[in-house]
């Protein structure tokens, strides 16, 4: 059986990781309404992994015979400025995930649930990658300046990009 505190809290994860979900494809819809297609199936692909991420945790509570507990979020952000500014918020808001696992993890460690620490080192690990790749486009953008080319290339190089 789950402890109260750890499940309470894996439940307002699961509730961030959804809201991830849900700021990612807000963001695929902006690049789509700007004809940048690769930008926005990089970003449909980070909608899917962060709902993978909700239901790691969803069914895991189960599997402790706990019981996952859906929160409401506010709404994503929808307009933006530049492609840079959504990566760099997408870059922003996955620091944010990091510190919120990383609190989580605390907990586990402090409320002795082995289990739970064992479960949440692939999310501490998946973070390292989330934040990498989202720092790479950050910094292609920023040396793709105002290149129309650059920005093309870059939109292909993303478009590229296939699932896990």
């Amino acid at each position: 059986m789950i402890n109260p505190t750890i499940e309470a809290a894996i439940n307002d994860q699961i509730k961030h990781e959804f809201e991830s979900a849900y700021l990612y494809l807000s963001m695929s819809a902006y690049f789509e309404s700007v004809n940048l297609g690769g930008f926005a199936h990089w970003m449909r692909l980070q909608y899917e992994e962060e709902t993978e991420h909700a239901m790691k945790l969803f069914d895991y509570l189960h599997d402790r015979g706990g019981r996952a507990v859906l929160q409401g979020f506010e709404q994503p952000q929808s307009s933006f400025n530049s492609s840079l500014e959504v990566f760099e918020l997408a870059l922003h808001h996955e620091e944010k995930v990091t510190a919120l696992i990383n609190s989580l993890y605390d907990l586990a460690i402090k409320e002795n649930d082995h289990a739970t620490q064992i479960h949440l080192q692939w999310f501490i690990t998946e973070q390292v990658e989330e934040e990498k790749s989202a720092s790479d486009v950050v910094e292609k953008l920023r040396m793709a300046g105002d290149h129309p080319g650059a920005l093309f290339l870059l939109n292909e190089q993303l478009g590229s990009r296939a699932a896990e």
